[in-house]
């Protein structure tokens, strides 16, 4: 039988909205109660509750559910990078970055934290994703990795080496795909976010890995230069 809830989706919701499709009941609160009580929906915090999927038949988001149990934030670093296949370990803790302070949150459906960030550094690299009807927001894998690198104790690089080693042994991280990454991510990281001094030699890393593949295909086996050349 479909629940009367079941519109509401995978999307969290507060009390009010609950209440809301039992216009009749006025003992609203001990309806809540009922609805946690049976199963029908999970509490997640004080006044915020996501429908059970059993009783909406739609799969619960961990990327939509952190969005709205701590706001205004965003999911990043190796949650971020795992969600694009990046590096190959799970992740068992949802990471998110907020405007508020750092706070943990332990749940039915999964433990979740939240970093603080400077409202200078927070637009940078960020994107939206669909989750049927609802939208969350995730960073970029470019915006994921600089949270990563200033938020985790130890991530301090000076030169190319540590900064590969890191990406490379600690990350695992695809680094076909990372040699793609957009700089500009990195540039205006460096200037509003912590760690400059890192995320500016990552930047190198990924900048002089860019000019030597760039290189590579301009230069042919036989010394001859490139159709592009020949035709300037």
């Amino acid at each position: 039988m479909r629940s009367v809830l079941s519109d509401i989706g995978n999307i969290p919701v507060n009390s009010s909205v609950i209440a809301s499709f039992f216009p009749d009941i006025k003992a609203k609160s001990a309806k809540i109660s009922a609805l946690e009580k049976s199963g029908e929906i999970i509490r997640l915090r004080r006044n915020l509750f996501v429908l059970n999927p059993d009783e909406s038949g739609v799969a619960l988001s961990v990327e939509l559910t952190a969005n709205h149990l701590l706001a205004p934030s965003y999911v990043s670093m190796q949650t971020a990078l795992r969600h694009y296949g990046l590096i190959p370990e799970a992740v068992y803790t949802v990471q998110s970055m907020t405007l508020k302070e750092s706070k943990m949150y332990d749940t039915p459906i999964g433990s979740f934290t939240y970093h603080h960030i400077s409202k200078e550094a927070y637009p940078i690299g960020l994107t939206q994703m669909r989750d049927g009807n609802a939208q969350y927001i995730i960073a970029t894998p470019e915006k994921a990795l600089c949270d990563l690198i200033a938020n985790m104790p130890g991530a301090n690089f000076r030169y190319r080496r540590e900064a590969l080693r890191f990406l490379e042994d600690d990350l695992r991280l695809d680094m076909e795909r990372f040699f793609a990454f957009s700089p500009e991510v990195f540039r205006q990281y460096a200037k509003a976010g912590k760690k400059a001094t890192s995320i500016l030699t990552i930047l190198k890393l990924l900048n002089d890995e860019r000019h030597l593949r760039q290189d590579a295909v301009s230069i042919r086996p036989d010394n001859r230069p490139s159709k592009t050349q020949r035709h300037i």
